[in-house]
């Protein structure tokens, strides 16, 4: 879902990948990784979200960059943010002093008088020496972030759970089980789930994928093709645990009947239809976004859904933004606008690692250009298989005036000195930052009302671009399938969102 939601306890971060719920993200809701794997920045070197090196390493990577760069890939895999959380990075250009980074950089900052991590390290060491005390030599293992209730980032050690009686291994919460089956659906943090022998996973997004790493062996993941590429080239996951299922295909596993279906989310995502033997059909959303097309879907016109897993993440009146294709078509309306007043304007679109694609094809196929991507994306937009969306990327930036830049580094200071680099070719940028967080009530669908941000040459527009249901589309949704039960996946922690939840499946099943 990259969205952030409370599960049950736990925190969903859809990339809803993808920085689009009514709750107000965390620190503690991100960086989790439950096997040690880094969520965004695998590499100790400056990230792009700080103030002046950020302008600068983008503006230094174009320089240097070539197809050889397979060293840094995870690195700049995870500097793109796979969903939502990047944007949390985000500080204000007119910030003073250093900014904070994920830890994982010993010269980090992070508050304590100004003091980096080392710094603070060698004062406790002088304070043993101050005691006229030897400094133990204990064998540490090393810390890890997790995630405790709201409170904020902790760290704790990793420990064997066996060798401390004292800890307690996550449970699974039931909403990520398929009941009458050995399946679990994205629940990947909880190691091995007892009675559990086929694992799911409906995108790749990390807060649905996290918990998975090289080091996975708990049972065979189920995914789609684009997926189980995902899974291999940016996780390491060993291919023996992964296996792909094409969509549209009936497959039977454990005896139960099992078929994925686009999600009309981001690139690999899939809906999961299940029949059991005994009947029973469920179906988990996943992250989707509900439309038109999904009402011709032969399977769920004609299998009637007992359960129904549903994303969540919009599930309330006010947010009833426009479609993905009026959004688009607002999108390649106001750059074409743009490039009439200033021809030499470099169009930027801010995308996830995954997700997004759709808002800079529109540009592309508009106004018939290619699209530029540094090589990390470049190498996961390849692993699509999608000819059309291959054949117009390009390994050059000045070979064309649309580029892809990771949406975190939407920054006036940031897309200043990006310009420097083509500043033979462009006087001015374009920049399109794409999230459902943009959605203004106020303005609702229309979008010629929405003003950007501009600041000297740069511009930037937030478009309300979404790729999960508003409330209208899961309403309509719901009322197509008309399931006996409803179980939300999102947004469920507080018990007022769930009674409102509850009294809108409600309504919309009335008659």
């Amino acid at each position: 879902m990259i969205s952030v939601a409370i599960t049950g306890g736990e925190v969903v971060e859809d990339e809803q990948e993808e920085f689009e719920t009514n709750i107000e993200p965390s620190d503690s809701d991100i960086l989790l990784d439950d096997n040690g794997f880094p969520s965004f920045q695998l590499d100790p070197e400056p990230h792009v979200y700080q103030n002046n090196n950020a302008s600068s390493s983008i503006r230094n990577q174009q320089e240097s960059e070539s197809e050889s760069e397979s060293d840094s890939f995870a690195s700049d895999f995870y500097r793109s943010g796979t969903d939502w959380s990047c944007l949390l990075l985000q500080h204000h250009d007119d910030d003073d002093g250093d900014v904070d980074t994920i830890t994982g950089n010993s010269n980090q900052i992070n508050g304590h008088n100004g003091k980096t991590q080392s710094e603070r390290k060698m004062k406790q060491a002088n304070l043993f020496q101050m005691w006229g005390l030897k400094k133990p030599h204990l064998s540490q293992p090393p810390l890890k972030k997790m995630k405790i209730g709201n409170e904020g980032t902790h760290f704790t050690k990793k420990t064997n759970v066996s060798a401390n009686p004292n800890s307690r291994p996550r449970l699974c919460p039931f909403y990520k089980k398929i009941p009458g089956t050995p399946f679990t659906v994205d629940a990947f943090r909880y190691g091995h789930i007892e009675g559990c022998s086929a694992y799911f996973l409906t995108h790749f997004h990390s807060d649905h994928y996290g918990g998975l790493s090289k080091g996975w062996s708990h049972g065979p993941i189920y995914c789609t093709p684009i997926t189980a590429r995902l899974l291999a080239m940016c996780l390491s996951v060993n291919p023996l645990f992964i296996c792909p299922l094409e969509l549209n295909t009936e497959h039977v596993i454990k005896g139960v009947r099992v078929v994925l279906l686009e999600a009309n989310h981001c690139p690999g995502a899939a809906l999961i239809h299940f029949r059991l033997p005994n009947g029973q059909c469920y179906l988990h959303t996943g992250d989707f976004r509900a439309c038109k097309l999904m009402q011709t879907y032969p399977l769920l016109l004609n299998e009637r859904v007992n359960v129904l897993f549903l994303d969540t993440t919009y599930c309330n009146p006010k947010y009833k933004f426009p479609s993905k294709e009026d959004v688009l078509s607002y999108v390649v309306r106001t750059t074409q606008n743009c490039l009439k007043r200033q021809l030499k304007t470099l169009v930027v679109v801010g995308a996830y690692s995954i997700g997004k694609e759709s808002v800079y094809l529109a540009i592309s196929k508009a106004l018939g250009v290619k699209i530029y991507a540094n090589a990390s994306r470049r190498r996961v937009l390849h692993s699509f298989g999608w000819p059309e969306l291959s054949g117009i990327l390009c390994s050059h930036g000045k070979d064309t005036l649309l580029h892809v830049l990771p949406i975190s580094s939407l920054r006036f200071e940031t897309l200043k000195d990006y310009l420097k680099t083509y500043k033979d070719q462009y006087a001015a940028v374009l920049a399109f930052r794409p999230t459902g967080w943009t959605y203004s009530e106020t303005l609702g669908n229309q979008l010629d009302l929405i003003k950007p941000s501009s600041k000297g040459n740069v511009t930037i527009f937030g478009v309300p671009y979404s790729e999960h249901s508003s409330f209208t589309e899961l309403r309509e949704f719901v009322q197509l399938l008309r399931p006996d039960k409803i179980i939300p996946t999102v947004n469920v922690g507080n018990a007022t969102n769930r009674d409102k939840m509850h009294s809108c499946f409600r309504e919309w099943l009335k008659g």
